[in-house]
């Protein structure tokens, strides 16, 4: 730019901020008010001209006004002088002829913003009682709203007061810190992610369930819009404290005790329990005793007729009832935010596995249908494989870090059987990437339908366990026949539903991108006692067959019906010792 142009340009600068300057004196200061020195405006034929009333001589002028022309003549010897700092009539006239021209450059005014008007929902959101904050709207909550009996302290606080009871051989009191995710791991070995991975037991899940729910974001206090009813009962800790050497009356106790008190409240006489549910961290066989002996396994809860007709989560259901269903054990990784779930994905998906297989668990002499001693043995003959055997003296087992690595090393997990069909060692190996091999559906196909794909053989791998039993099959060549394709498939298929089985941290967590296992779980409830509660008519089929119904739709005879014989008795010992489940 040369210095023609940045003289133009500067006086161009001046003359805009003169003109401002002007601008705001006429419109915003009230300067004709003041006193200041006067001016003479002589009406001629020539242009105006301003005269400063302080100089000494003023030339005469020929008066050419007009008849409407309004001026002040008191000012002594200055003829037709005006006084504009006076004379407001002037003024308004002076601006009235330049209205047209300031209307141009004056800026437009901002559109004011309207009210919105509340609709009906919002006036609904009202009434709701805590809930999450984030980037779910309150028109997201409808048909989602959650009722939380306020329960007396002894169905679970007091309950957890008594931790040192849960165990007799060990101290469970730990267990319970964390909102019930136990003491914090860290991250020795670098095994697992920087934050977020707890030593947590497997009986821990309705504290952990219930401590999720205090924030659910529709959670309401107006159980008039809630969709269902959840009961924060600690029932697996509850019984928990007497399996082992305490009469039925005392397991059956409080259980009991919950059924009067809910026969009381409004909210169960709507439709006696429907559109009620609850979280029992155990398996499904510790509240079905059918016999009043003190030697039976267990409590009545489930088969009390309060509860007949209400929603149950348990870490392992019945095939043969249809009122109750399986959610993933707790594992040791509760998420805070979704890049901890996405980092610790991309980890499983780079990590080096150097074997075919592995498992972890001690074998089961005391069972004559148990076939883990073989398992333990194809593993032990191979050279692909890994073991971590579970005893008195070798604690591998019972360490998070050394299972982890295990399961991170390897391909394949193996999941046979223990004292019950399910294991926590399942949803441990799907954290880590490891493919799970399953001896029987009643492990998992028709337990976690809510979170596990209906086509298994996208995920795991089925080998029949009758063939495992008479040695009939070899677990490495089943195993090291599956193409290399198609095993990095159903590795990345693994890695994908590591969300929707673990839960996050209850008290930390703002998960956005991914739903873990309580919002899965949640969900699941809600469509179940949507189903149950306006349906006016009900499917008949013999309640024996609802794992099959409730999988394929259908109760035709099928392949894996072998599987699921209805007993004549429930064996008590099927469910006994599940406390060393691995």
């Amino acid at each position: 730019m040369d210095q023609t142009s940045r003289c133009r340009c500067k006086i161009w600068l001046v003359l805009c901020m003169f003109f401002i300057c002007w601008y705001f004196m006429i419109h915003n200061a009230k300067w004709y008010t003041l006193s200041s020195p006067r001016t003479t405006f002589h009406h001629l034929t020539n242009p105006i001209e301003i005269i400063d009333s302080t100089e000494k001589t003023i030339p005469e002028t020929t008066n050419t006004r007009g008849d409407n022309d309004n001026v002040d003549t008191d000012h002594g010897s200055v003829k037709e002088e005006i006084d504009w700092l006076n004379d407001a009539a002037e003024m308004r006239a002076l601006e009235n002829e330049l209205e047209p021209i300031l209307k141009k450059i004056k800026p437009k005014p901002e559109k004011k913003k309207t009210k919105k008007v509340d609709t009906a929902t919002d006036k609904v959101g009202e009434r709701v009682g805590k809930r999450k904050t984030g980037y779910k709207s309150k028109q997201s909550c409808s048909g989602r709203y959650i009722y939380m009996y306020d329960l007396p302290a002894r169905f679970n606080d007091d309950i957890l007061d008594d931790c040192r009871s849960f165990n007799k051989w060990q101290n469970m009191c730990p267990y319970v810190d964390n909102n019930g995710l136990g003491p914090n791991l860290g991250n020795p070995q670098r095994a697992f992610s920087r934050s977020g991975w707890y030593a947590t037991n497997q009986f821990m899940l309705e504290v952990i369930f219930h401590n999720r729910m205090k924030n659910y974001e529709c959670l309401t206090n107006d159980s008039s819009i809630a969709s269902a009813v959840y009961i924060p009962y600690y029932a697996g800790l509850d019984v928990w404290r007497y399996l082992f050497d305490h009469s039925i009356s005392f397991r059956d106790s409080l259980s009991v005790d919950l059924a009067e008190w809910l026969r009381e409240q409004p909210e169960w006489k709507k439709y006696h329990g429907k559109d009620h549910f609850l979280v029992a961290g155990r398996i499904t066989w510790d509240f079905r005793r059918e016999t009043d002996d003190d030697e039976a396994w267990g409590n009545k809860l489930m088969l009390l007729p309060e509860f007949k007709n209400m929603t149950f989560l348990t870490i392992e259901k019945s095939p043969w009832h249809s009122n109750d269903f399986g959610i993933p054990y707790p594992t040791y990784f509760h998420p805070r935010t979704d890049n901890d779930i996405s980092e610790w994905q991309s980890k499983m998906k780079r990590h080096r596995r150097k074997a075919l297989f592995s498992f972890a668990g001690a074998p089961r002499p005391d069972m004559e249908e148990s076939y883990r001693d073989e398992v333990i043995e194809h593993c032990a003959n191979s050279s692909k494989c890994r073991l971590i055997q579970c005893s008195n003296d070798n604690l591998k087992c019972y360490q998070p870090v050394d299972v982890m690595k295990l399961f991170q090393s390897s391909i394949f997990c193996l999941q046979p059987p223990g004292h019950s069909h399910t294991r926590r060692s399942t949803f441990d190996s799907i954290l880590a990437g490891c493919i799970p091999v399953f001896f029987t559906p009643g492990s998992a196909y028709i337990q976690y339908l809510w979170h596990l794909p209906k086509k298994f053989e996208k995920y795991s791998v089925l080998i029949n366990e009758d063939d495992v039993r008479h040695k009939n099959v070899s677990i490495e060549r089943v195993l090291s026949r599956i193409p290399a394709k198609k095993v990095s498939e159903m590795r990345n298929e693994v890695i994908d539903l590591i969300p929707t089985v673990v839960y996050a941290d209850p008290k930390k967590s703002k998960l956005e991108k991914f739903k873990d296992a309580f919002d899965v779980s949640v969900n699941g409830v809600l469509d179940r006692i949507k189903n149950v509660t306006k349906k006016m008519t009900s499917i008949d089929f013999d309640e024996r067959f609802s794992w099959k119904y409730i999988l394929f739709g259908s109760v035709d005879k099928h392949d894996w019906d072998h599987y699921f014989r209805y007993p004549q008795k429930v064996i008590e010992t099927e469910a006994e010792g599940n406390e060393t489940r691995r």
